[in-house]
C-alpha cells in the first residue's frame, strides 16, 4: 500500500528526494514517541508518516525545519540581548540627574580600576614567578649539561687509558716474539723429508 500513498503524496510534495526526507523525518519523530494523527490499521512507522503527509494532518514547514536542524553540525543558540540603560541627556530636559546615582557610578569605576590594578599585579607577580622558575629550570639544564659532559670526558679519559695499555701489551708481546725468533734459527733443525718431493720426480 506504500506505493499508493507514494502517489498520493507526490501530489503534496512534488519532489520525491524532498519527500523521503520529510517522510523519514516524520517516522523518526513518531518512533521517539510523537502522537499520531491518522489511525495507524497495523502499519509500520514510515508508512503512518506517508499517510500523515498525504492527508496533510502534519504541518510541512515544521519537518523542513526539524531536517534542517537534524543535519547542521554548528547549533547556533539565541542568546538575550543585553539591555543598555537609557542616559539621559540633562541638558535636553533641563532636569539634573540625581547625584546618587553619579557617585555610585563614580564608585564602582573606582572599584574597577583597582580591580584592574590589582589583576595586573597579580599577572606581572605571575610573569615574574614565571620567569624566576624558568631562569632555575635553564640553570639547572645546564648543570646537569655540564656534569653530563664531565662524565663523558672521564669516559673518554678512561677509554684511552685503556687503549694505551693495550698498545703497551701489545707492543711487549711483538718485543718478546721478535727476541724469540731471533733465537731460533730454522736451518739448525731436522731436515724432514716429505714424500712426494718434486726432486725425486725428476
Amino acid at each position: 500500500m506504500a506505493r499508493v500513498t507514494v502517489e498520493d503524496c507526490v501530489l503534496k510534495v512534488p519532489n520525491r528526494f524532498e519527500l523521503v526526507l520529510l517522510a523519514a523525518q516524520r517516522a523518526r519523530e513518531i518512533t521517539s514517541g510523537a502522537p499520531l494523527s491518522v489511525d495507524r490499521d497495523d502499519d509500520k512507522n514510515p508508512v503512518v508518516a506517508l499517510r500523515e503527509i498525504a492527508d496533510e494532518t502534519v504541518g510541512l514547514d515544521h519537518l523542513k525545519n526539524s531536517v534542517v536542524r537534524g543535519m547542521q553540525k554548528h547549533v547556533e543558540i539565541d542568546e538575550p540581548e543585553e539591555t543598555h540603560e537609557v542616559e539621559l541627556d540633562t541638558t535636553l530636559f533641563g532636569v539634573a540627574a540625581p547625584s546618587v546615582l553619579i557617585e555610585a557610578e563614580d564608585v564602582e569605576a573606582e572599584d574597577v580600576e583597582a580591580e584592574d590594578v590589582e589583576a595586573e599585579d597579580v599577572e606581572a607577580e605571575d610573569v615574574e614567578a614565571e620567569d624566576v622558575e624558568a631562569e632555575d629550570v635553564e640553570a639547572e639544564d645546564l648543570e646537569e649539561e655540564d656534569a653530563e659532559e664531565a662524565v663523558a670526558e672521564e669516559a673518554v679519559a678512561e677509554e684511552a687509558a685503556v687503549e694505551e695499555e693495550r698498545l703497551d701489551e701489545a707492543e711487549e708481546i711483538s718485543e718478546d716474539m721478535l727476541d724469540v725468533e731471533e733465537d731460533v734459527d730454522l736451518a739448525d733443525g731436522p731436515s724432514r723429508d716429505l714424500p712426494g718431493d718434486f726432486d725425486e720426480e725428476l
